[in-house]
């Protein structure tokens, strides 16, 4: 499972036209499903975003992680970040989950997420748009 997270000052994504998630100050996570992730993987994901210290305390050091620092989280699914872009000129996705288990594993992943922080989403296999402030920038790959 991969995790593509980027400090924000604010983020939102809409479908349709119509704003379906936004957060201020906070982390924008991407994610993406391979087809040999489980729930454990995610949850070990999960553990990592909201851990991951890269918010900046008093003294301007990358210190904090997204809860001590009141941020939010907003989660939008991405399958193109599972790509296999070693060969060639276009993508394979073979090593993406089925979307059947993408789903489920994305789903677990927010609710769990909320348990922790607010957490808002995107709509899994929609046509999104994803608008953001990227804070730094700051952004980093996760994988487990």
């Amino acid at each position: 499972m991969i995790a593509l997270i980027q400090r924000v000052k604010h983020a939102s994504v809409e479908v349709d036209g119509r704003c379906v998630g936004q957060i201020g100050h906070g982390l924008l996570v991407l994610l993406g499903v391979e087809k040999t992730d489980d729930a454990q993987r995610g949850e070990q994901l999960l553990k990592k975003v909201l851990n991951y210290r890269v918010f900046s305390d008093e003294a301007g050091k990358m210190n904090l992680n997204v809860q001590q620092a009141g941020g939010e989280l907003l989660v939008v699914s991405q399958f193109t970040l599972v790509a296999d872009t070693q060969k060639g000129l276009r993508p394979s996705f073979s090593n993406g989950a089925s979307p059947e288990l993408a789903e489920k594993l994305y789903d677990d992943f927010c609710v769990k997420a909320k348990e922790h922080i607010k957490t808002e989403r995107g709509v899994f296999a929609a046509d999104m748009q994803v608008s953001l402030t990227n804070d730094g920038p700051v952004t980093f790959w996760l994988h487990v």
